[in-house]
């Protein structure tokens, strides 16, 4: 049996959407949801990678589409988003990194 490694940029991009959520620059966190996103769809025998992958994906747009569309004045996502709203978004994060980590590294079974 043979293991297959997760490629260390798409590892750094799902590392990296909690650090730029909690570090305040939520809004820049689209570049590695988008990196994780394609890894995830480009991976077909990962089922539950693109149902993680999909799930923070669709969360991120809820909340930017609240953000924009909303009647607040917050003048970034990081600000708009409550306490509650940011540790949801980074623990969601965190289950999509330590996703990639986990199946990637299980054996293929030929």
């Amino acid at each position: 049996m043979t293991t297959h490694r997760p490629s260390l940029p798409v590892l750094v991009a799902a590392w990296a959407v909690p650090v730029f959520v909690l570090g305040q620059f939520a809004f820049l966190a689209i570049i590695p949801i988008a990196i994780t996103l394609v890894a995830a769809l480009r991976n077909p025998a990962r089922q539950a990678l693109r149902w993680s992958t999909g799930a923070l994906t669709a969360l991120y747009a809820v909340l930017v589409t609240a953000w924009l569309t909303g009647p607040s004045a917050a003048p970034s996502l990081s600000k708009y988003l409550s306490p509650t709203a940011t540790a949801l978004f980074a623990a969601a994060s965190v289950a999509v990194a330590i996703t990639h980590h986990t199946l990637h590294r299980r054996p293929r079974v030929a």
